[in-house]
């Protein structure tokens, strides 16, 4: 080997280096986007054709919401899933994120135009039906579109996220987009906001509308991410200056979106660990014989929540009262002002229906527990009565079976005894009979006998006993 010639290395790559290289390959073949993607030409025009709303679309749309208003109305959670499988409102919300994500100005303009015209139709046809329908009273599955948190915000942007990759592939996924249209749940909102309209509650319609422009920018959103994500080419905006408009906008859009719900949620966390904490303290410290809970109420509040509580029997004397306050910061309640209903209610504002409705269940469970007891009595007297009806011996036609075949008996018993013997505790059952005849029988017979009795009464042992 010459002084310019190197020497070959016949070693491998460390272990951990191929570990790492094929540990990468693996997650690339898992996670790749890159199999069955459709071209980028053909994504853009299936979601083009989705953003507008005319003819089929906009009355898809309207039965859609009427559909959706009628189930928020009934409390029907069929009928406003049913509605959010018909409606296409998700369209022109992926046509805004493909837009915003390719840079097409147009598509942008065209899809939130489209957006609003079925907003606006929706909201027309959804206050029409709550104006003429004789329901109004605010239904669970309305309520709970009045009160957006931060959770809705990750059930919209992980189901565009779904959304945007099923529309995205070559063979389309048959189940994404339904079950998109579903956890997202566009239409609700909007009819929400039309029972606001039509019952004249601003809140209402606050809150409903609010949740519809969360769901809607973080689809949005989500689409966006997307199509970046997967290299779509970018069309050049006409200028900087409307560049910078429109990423502006964007911004806004998501800060507006996810800064108050994420508010709204910290608040609901915190109201549903105040109730929690209320429910331990209420069950770990009222266990008194001497008084009884008749019901409490949590009110969450910001500044300083209040437990109220209604007790009758013997009344919480104030040392007891101020040492039970004492033990309120190990439940978490440390600002939390304690209100206590007893005594004399004569000037208490007591809530009567809170009390005769807890009255009324004790009643209804002491009454459900005393039927049962006494249906398991008479189920086991019923049982013991069949038993002894079953090991009941016809005593009179065995006897008169038995003169048919000897003429000559003259006095006839039988009865079921129990036998026990000297080496075992568990007694057995023996059929005992005692009969009488006018003449002697020898042993044939009377072998004969005891196996007529055995055939006749079902029994392994006959005990005979013959004068």
């Amino acid at each position: 080997m010459t002084p310019t010639q190197k020497p070959v290395s016949n070693s491998s790559p460390p272990a951990n280096t191929s570990f790492w290289v094929a540990f990468r390959r693996f997650l690339h073949d898992r996670f790749s986007l890159d199999d069955d993607k459709d071209d980028q030409e053909a994504v853009v025009q299936s979601i083009s054709r989705g953003i507008e709303f005319r003819g089929i679309n906009l009355w898809a749309l309207i039965f859609a919401i009427l559909i959706a208003s009628i189930g928020l109305n009934i409390n029907s959670t069929a009928a406003i899933t049913g509605a959010m499988l018909i409606s296409p409102l998700m369209g022109p919300i992926m046509g805004i994120g493909l837009g915003v994500g390719i840079n097409d100005l147009d598509m942008i303009l065209r899809a939130l135009k489209n957006l609003a015209i079925a907003v606006l139709f929706s909201l027309i046809a959804s206050t029409l039906y709550f104006l003429i329908s004789p329901l109004h009273v605010a239904q669970s599955e309305l309520l709970d579109r009045t009160s957006p948190t931060v959770w809705d915000t990750f059930i919209a942007f992980f189901g565009g996220l779904a959304g945007i990759i099923a529309g995205s592939r070559r063979e389309k996924v048959g189940n994404v987009i339904p079950g998109v249209a579903i956890a997202t749940a566009l239409m609700p909102p909007l009819c929400t906001a039309g029972y606001a309209i039509a019952t004249g509650n601003p809140i209402y319609f606050a809150g409903a509308f609010y949740l519809f422009l969360i769901n809607s920018v973080c689809i949005s959103l989500s689409a966006f991410l997307i199509v970046r994500f997967l290299g779509y080419k970018q069309k050049p905006y006409p200028s900087a200056q409307i560049e910078r408009r429109v990423r502006t906008t964007i911004w806004i859009a998501v800060v507006i979106a996810i800064v108050p719900s994420t508010y709204l949620g910290y608040q609901i966390v915190r109201k549903t660990i105040f109730e929690q904490n209320v429910k331990r303290f209420v069950d770990e410290e009222f266990n008194s014989q001497t008084r009884q809970l008749i019901g409490y109420k949590a009110r969450f509040h910001r500044n300083q929540p209040v437990v109220e509580l209604t007790l009758v029997g013997e009344p919480l004397l104030p040392d007891s009262l101020a040492q039970l306050k004492s033990t309120m910061p190990s439940y978490g309640l440390d600002n939390t002002n304690l209100v206590i209903k007893q005594g004399n209610f004569k000037d208490a504002n007591v809530d009567v229906d809170a009390i005769t409705s807890t009255i009324t269940d004790q009643v209804i469970q002491y009454s459900q527990a005393s039927i049962a007891r006494k249906d398991h009595t008479i189920d086991s007297l019923r049982r013991q009565i069949e038993q002894t009806q079953l090991s009941r011996l016809p005593v009179a036609d065995l006897r008169d079976e038995l003169k048919t075949l000897l003429p000559d008996v003259r006095t006839f018993t039988a009865s079921r005894a129990l036998l026990m013997t000297a080496t075992s505790t568990r007694p057995d059952t023996l059929l005992l009979v005692y009969a009488r005849f006018s003449r002697p029988h020898t042993a044939t017979e009377k072998k004969r006998i005891e196996n007529w009795l055995r055939s006749r009464t079902k029994s392994n042992r006959v005990k005979l006993i013959v004068e």
